[in-house]
């Protein structure tokens, strides 16, 4: 039977899914069904998830899980008195490092993900911005401001993978396709050459290529296994021909995707 997990912060969100999730990912054998609550800043929100998750344990007859941030001390006792195995990830380290550091902490809500740090904010929206426009080639005009510009076949992963850099390092990101009739006889484009060393090569197996784009455009030559062998071995050629290195993106998360390019790269994080 699958295992239901509740996801509880009094901010976004984000933090407590990220966290949650990788625990999580750590049981391969297990089936979990998700549900995230943002925003639980009182004790009126916090009983009507907590009814919720009553429920559940009633329903099911296992304990939910839940995995909480959540500053407010009163309001996590609420849920620690639920029917639930509680994972307080803030509690957890909280009290270490105010024993370690000699002071205590400031329990305010929602300092990972605010804009108290507007030009950090700014910087991010400014990257997420410079992605979009640049997006698939769209211009090239740009592409001296940009960290890295990603070059790959379509459907490798370009794209996601310029805007989590982009949303989560501030890096300026751009990405240029390489489509069946745009090899240029196999040689880097001409508009691309001044940018050479900016240049990072995406790469993926035929099969899982095949397999997105069939989802896009099914029984098409663009989705074809051999269409898809075929572009596959001619990018992969000219990286190497052309000095350029590549990450084979297969068996990646867009999040690995997008660190591994950094660190291959050298590319400082700017958030």
């Amino acid at each position: 039977m699958k295992r239901i997990a509740y996801m509880i912060s009094d901010g976004t969100g984000i933090t407590v899914e990220s966290l949650g999730s990788s625990l999580m990912t750590q049981f391969e054998d297990i089936e979990f069904e998700t549900q995230t609550f943002p925003y639980i800043d009182s004790k009126d929100k916090a009983k009507q998830v907590i009814a919720q998750i009553n429920q559940s344990h009633q329903d099911t007859g296992l304990k939910p899980l839940i995995f909480m941030t959540l500053v407010n001390p009163e309001i996590g006792a609420l849920f620690k008195q639920s029917n639930a195995c509680i994972f307080d990830l803030f509690s957890t380290f909280v009290a270490p490092l105010e024993q370690e550091l000699g002071t205590k902490a400031s329990d305010t809500i929602g300092r990972a993900h605010g804009v108290a740090d507007s030009q950090s904010y700014d910087h991010r929206i400014e990257a997420i911005n410079f992605a979009l426009a640049h997006d698939d080639g769209i211009k090239t005009r740009g592409y001296d401001k940009a960290d890295i510009i990603l070059i790959g076949v379509s459907r490798c992963g370009k794209t996601p993978s310029c805007l989590y850099m982009a949303l989560q390092f501030g890096v300026l990101a751009a990405n240029y396709p390489f489509t069946d009739d745009g090899f240029a006889g196999f040689r880097l484009p001409e508009e691309l050459k001044p940018y050479k060393h900016k240049l990072f090569g995406l790469t993926i197996e035929p099969q899982r290529l095949q397999h997105i784009r069939t989802e896009r455009k099914p029984n098409s030559r663009y989705a074809s296994s051999d269409q898809c062998r075929i572009e596959i071995a001619e990018i992969e050629d000219m990286y190497q021909r052309e000095n350029i290195p590549y990450l084979n993106s297969t068996r990646y998360s867009i999040e690995e995707i997008a660190t591994k390019i950094m660190a291959s790269a050298g590319i400082k994080r700017r958030l």
